[in-house]
């Protein structure tokens, strides 16, 4: 940890929740029967997904906005944000009476572009990824006067950030892990904080989506490392880099820094709207997905972050279907029959009897890997999870038929 870089105390977020004590939500702690039966022992959930704005971040923009002068409020507040930010900025300063500007990358999901706007807040869109918006963002800010507020390397927002672990602590007095999402970092540095001032044995794990985890590398460099590319679901942890501050906060307070792939983010998206009835996007689910990939490293009682609710009605249908397909839910087959009448009846009959839906079928005929008088079916089918795929592929062969799954 560099040691010119004074991290966020726990008297920090103490203040900071005295700030937001009339403004933000004090969200829910709901427990995990799901979660709990896998890790052995309690497991909650902390539901920002509930917060004003559907995410933690208005607690951040809230606390950093209130302590700009007078001056500075007048001058006007300028952001950037693929969605949450923007959203809790732009509520923030409507609350506070100052105007505010977000540059939001073309991106960025047409919900959140709208909430943001009814907010009140005066959108530019620019920029195929959120660096473009950082950079535009700030040259607004150079040049209007207006102050830039950071969604994550701000002593302010990680304090304000902090608050939801304060509160994790007083609805859950004994938990031993906390697990946090993380894309710049301002979420776990300031929840670590406030956590690690009271309870300094709690281990608190950080979760990042594997194809935008700028964490690893950079806390093995000892300073922000940009990631080249990134590729992920979860927009809003999809940070090139974290800041000098959350770098120097997430070396000395956090535990662990664990990764979690496309498949654990849409496997634990389905998981909370089918048994906890949350509707969670992505980069809100990082902290369960982690927990559902490997349980027993995660010491109960745990509680998981549910960071955001804000999905796109588009991108969640996607993504119900890849966690669908993850958990075994969907399978594809492609099958070789005789081409004559009452094949593709017979093959139809066979699923039906062990209890396969049918989604989609395809016929080929002409393809040169098929053999004369063949004809290949291709079958989109909806299981009742794996061992009911194996089950319908065991079913199949026995029936005589050739099955390429996949």
């Amino acid at each position: 940890m560099a040691p010119d870089v004074p991290l966020v105390t726990g008297a920090d977020v103490e203040s900071a929740a005295e700030l937001l004590a009339d403004v933000v939500r004090h969200t829910p702690l709901w427990h995990s029967r799901g979660l709990a039966d896998r890790v052995g022992g309690p497991v909650w959930l902390k539901c920002e997904n509930l917060q004003r704005t559907g995410s933690f971040k208005i607690r951040g923009a809230y606390t950093r906005i209130s302590r700009l002068t007078d001056a500075e409020r007048a001058g006007g507040v300028v952001a950037a944000s693929a969605g949450n930010h923007a959203q809790g900025v732009a509520l923030a300063a409507r609350l506070l009476g100052c105007s505010a500007t977000v540059f939001m990358p073309e991106t960025a999901p047409l919900p959140k572009v709208a909430a943001t706007r009814a907010y009140g807040a005066d959108i530019r869109l620019g920029g195929p990824t959120l660096t473009e918006a950082l950079v535009a963002a700030a040259e607004h800010a150079e040049t209007t006067g207006a102050t830039f507020i950071h969604p994550f390397d701000h002593v302010d927002v990680i304090a304000g950030q902090g608050t939801v672990g304060l509160e994790v602590l007083d609805q859950c007095p004994d938990v031993a892990t906390v697990v946090v999402c993380a894309g710049g970092g301002g979420l776990v540095s300031g929840v670590a904080a406030a956590v690690k001032a009271r309870r300094p044995d709690v281990r608190v794990v950080a979760v990042q989506a594997e194809g935008a985890a700028a964490f690893p590398g950079s806390l093995a460099a000892g300073r922000p490392v940009p990631l080249p590319v990134m590729a992920t679901m979860a927009d809003g942890i999809a940070v090139a880099a974290p800041g000098d501050l959350t770098l120097a906060h997430v070396q000395g307070l956090v535990d662990e820094v664990r990764t979690v792939s496309e498949e654990d983010l849409s496997r634990a998206l389905l998981f909370c709207l089918e048994r906890a009835k949350l509707v969670v996007e992505p980069a809100g689910v990082a902290a369960v997905a982690a927990v559902l990939a490997d349980p027993e490293a995660f010491a109960p009682p745990a509680v998981a972050v549910v960071s955001g609710g804000n999905i796109d009605p588009v991108l969640l249908l996607k993504v119900v279907q890849h966690g669908m397909a993850a958990a075994g839910r969907y399978l594809s087959l492609r099958l070789r029959v005789p081409d004559r009448p009452g094949s593709l009846a017979g093959v139809l009959a066979e699923l039906a009897a062990v209890g396969a839906n049918v989604l989609e079928v395809e016929h080929e005929r002409t393809a040169t890997r098929l053999d004369i008088g063949e004809v290949e079916v291709f079958v989109v089918l909806e299981t009742r999870g794996p061992d009911h795929a194996d089950d319908v592929v065991a079913a199949l062969l026995q029936a005589g038929y050739a099955v390429i799954r996949e």
